[in-house]
């Protein structure tokens, strides 16, 4: 079975140098309520300097990167 599309793109932050934080909203109540305060409730939900990307969204997120 193959990695979601998710998991792979949280490789590349790692792969381009990038630090970042996952939160787990399942073990963690500051990650579900700032996740609810985003008006969101699912995931994943990628934070990049303000610019807020809702799923897996490859083009979105390489804009941001890039700044």
């Amino acid at each position: 079975m193959g990695e979601c599309s998710a998991i792979k793109r949280k490789s590349i932050f790692p792969q381009k140098g990038i630090e970042f934080q996952e939160r787990d909203i399942a073990q963690d109540p500051g990650a579900l309520a700032d996740l609810k305060k985003l008006g969101y409730m699912t995931t994943p939900v990628i934070d990049i300097d303000g610019w807020v990307i809702v799923g897996f969204d490859a083009e979105n997120t390489d804009q941001a990167l890039k700044g």
